[in-house]
């Protein structure tokens, strides 16, 4: 049954749309103050309608370091000895030894708008650049906070902001390096941060801020036994069981591996996201599903890092919620996280269609449950409804690898068949903010970016 039609500012017209229940062909949605309005479905394009192709509802992006974009491709060549993530660390740090707000802003705002052309809506943006180049703490603590807020807004992506909680090298406590010298934070600091992030976000619509202590190496336990109350109702992200080196220095630390100790020691729930949790055993993942927590999965980073790969297939098959997000940022794109999702598992596990039930499709399954965890790990609802956030992402089924697709093929054909470039419109908010698969504002972002990298790649 279609919902009561309310006063609408404007109308898109779709073939078909992804809607809660399931595809609907023909579907007109009401736009009103940024909002959904109205869903009819079973009606003819009206000479007044925007909008064409197969619509989605815009996915959320759980976790992100925006400034990496800068450094995609730039740490591929093999070093003296064997590289891992903590060599990768190495030459992230002395990335850091340049750029500004100025040019973090601009790296921010190109990383957020090639999101929205590859279908996000909202990022979780993971931010701990809160010091200068030098260490030393800006004169307004939220500064590059609000930087992050500029770039969100003038590429016109939904934020949820996560000022991160960073205070030493490894665990118990061990004193920060050099190379950390722009994260660090006091608990002080951080509660004055947090407040900062809401204030730089107040005139931002939906935006969400939560927070997040950056791991168990980085934060000790009696500082994570106080960060939950600065969230209020936000969400709760944290790094942990990344790597296999990780997990050792865990055990040597407390006798626990690094899930099993969260989940023994903090008050884990619907509102935390586990980012990674690629090094779990069975009770771990058993418990996080018990908690209600979603796990954020980022297979491209994972991959790129050599990090290893999730049990996502069991973990779902028993109720896990997950999440998909883009982390360093070395490639961006829906469809490409859910694809190496898919293929880390048909790898591992020797086999086809990993993430879906029998008789349904892989596409719909890894959508759908990157679309709900997304929602979760970010506080604001995924999906086409009424009452929800107007945004909206059109594929171009013009393209030839979308010819005779209808439904769920639609879903299959995009995640394993196109290319990148096949999102056609996205709508954020009810603003058109790509068109024709470009974002409306890129020529300038572009420039800008280039003047930044000037700068940080001097």
């Amino acid at each position: 049954m279609n919902p009561e039609p309310q006063p609408v500012d404007r109308t898109l017209w779709f073939e078909a749309a992804l809607l809660p229940d399931g595809w609907a062909r023909d579907v007109r949605i009401g736009l009103a103050d940024g909002r959904i309005a109205a869903v009819t479905t079973g009606v003819a394009r009206s000479a007044t309608d925007q909008g064409g192709g197969v619509a989605l509802p815009g996915v959320a992006n759980v976790h992100s370091h925006a400034f990496q974009r800068a450094m995609a491709g730039l740490t591929e060549a093999r070093g003296p000895s064997d590289d891992d993530f903590w060599t990768w660390r190495e030459l992230m740090y002395r990335f850091l030894d340049r750029g500004g707000p100025e040019e973090i802003e601009a790296i921010t705002t190109l990383a957020f708008a090639e999101m929205l052309e590859g279908g996000y809506t909202r990022v979780a943006e993971f931010h701990y650049l809160h010091n200068d180049p030098a260490g030393a703490a800006y004169a307004d603590r939220g500064e590059v906070a609000a930087r992050i807020a500029a770039a969100a807004r003038a590429a016109g992506i939904g934020l949820t902001l996560l000022p991160v909680f960073y205070a030493h090298a490894g665990f118990g406590g061990q004193p920060p390096s050099p190379g950390q010298r722009r994260f660090i934070n006091d608990l002080d600091g951080f509660a004055d941060l947090v407040e900062r992030c809401r204030h730089v976000t107040a005139d931002m619509a939906g935006a969400v801020v939560g927070i997040a202590p950056h791991s168990l190496r980085a934060v000790s336990a009696d500082e994570l036994a106080r960060l939950p109350p600065l969230a209020g109702g936000g969400p709760i992200h944290i790094h942990v069981a990344e790597q296999t080196r990780e997990v050792d220095d865990c055990l040597a630390w407390s006798g626990a591996r690094p899930v099993e100790w969260l989940l023994a020691n903090a008050p884990v729930d619907a509102r935390w996201c586990l980012i990674h949790s690629t090094h779990v055993i069975e009770a771990e993942w058993r418990g996080v599903v018990t908690r209600g927590a979603v796990v954020g999965l980022c297979p491209i980073t994972e991959a790129n890092l050599g990090d290893g790969v999730f049990p996502a297939v069991d973990f779902a098959r028993e109720g896990g919620r997950f999440g998909v997000g883009t982390d360093s940022n070395v490639q961006i794109g829906v469809a490409e996280e859910l694809r190496m999702l898919e293929y880390s598992q048909r790898l591992t596990r020797r086999g086809r269609a990993m993430m879906a039930d029998p008789g349904r499709s892989t596409g719909r399954a890894l959508f759908e449950q990157a679309l709900a965890g997304g929602g979760q790990a970010t506080g604001m609802r995924c999906g086409l409804f009424v009452g929800g956030p107007a945004d909206i992402v059109s594929l171009d089924t013009r393209r030839i690898v979308f010819a005779g697709r209808s439904g769920d093929a639609v879903l299959d054909s995009w995640i394993f068949g196109a290319p990148a470039n096949s999102v056609a419109t996205v709508w954020r908010a009810g603003r058109e903010v790509v068109r024709d698969g470009r974002h409306v504002a890129r020529d300038a972002i572009e420039a800008r970016y280039r003047q930044a990298l000037q700068t940080v790649l001097a």
